[in-house]
């Protein structure tokens, strides 16, 4: 018992510390960050593939990420976050929940890891099958390119990417957080 305790104490005050360096904008745009028109969240529930990532302290090192979404029976969303190691093993999980703040186009989430704190999740776009996603916030200093797959091909990967800068996104400091053994 004091051995989890002192393991939630740690990873509570890892979270604290971490959650003081922000990293740093990469995004430089006139207007704020637009949004998916409207997004249908019983097709955007289920598995999705981290394709591409900003680098932040709190997926740092994880390789063969998944996010996977489901309704809860409070009206919330249950989101798991698991890391995996090159040989495709779990390292860590971590649970969370989401909420919608913008019923109108259901594009504009909070998610919250921890307690009462939540961070915007907002769905920039989103295929029309529901294959890919891209997910950001207002401040520019996350972004993540989804999908349902491991691998997005090459020109829908590119047509992402190039959507991406035209928002303002500096897309060279995306990271791959694949390895060959997922493939």
């Amino acid at each position: 018992m004091l051995k989890r305790f002192t393991a939630a104490l740690t990873t509570f005050g890892a979270l604290v510390l971490s959650a003081c360096v922000l990293p740093p904008v990469n995004r430089e745009a006139d207007g704020p960050l637009p949004t998916a028109e409207n997004v249908d969240v019983e097709r955007y529930l289920g598995l999705w593939h981290e394709i591409a990532r900003y680098d932040h302290g709190f997926e740092r090192g994880c390789l063969n990420v998944t996010a996977e979404y489901a309704r809860r029976d409070d009206g919330l969303i249950e989101v798991v976050n698991t890391c995996r190691d090159e040989n495709g093993e779990p390292t860590d999980v971590a649970r969370g929940r989401a909420r919608i703040v913008d019923a109108e186009t259901n594009a504009q989430l909070e998610v919250s890891f921890f307690g009462p704190f939540w961070g915007d999740y907002w769905i920039i776009d989103v295929a029309d099958d529901y294959s890919w996603s891209l997910v950001g916030e207002p401040s520019g200093r996350f972004l993540w390119i989804l999908a349902r797959t491991e691998r997005l091909p090459e020109d829908v990967l590119a047509a992402r990417l190039s959507q991406l800068q035209a928002l303002g996104y500096d897309t060279d400091e995306l990271i791959y957080p694949y390895t060959e053994e997922s493939d």
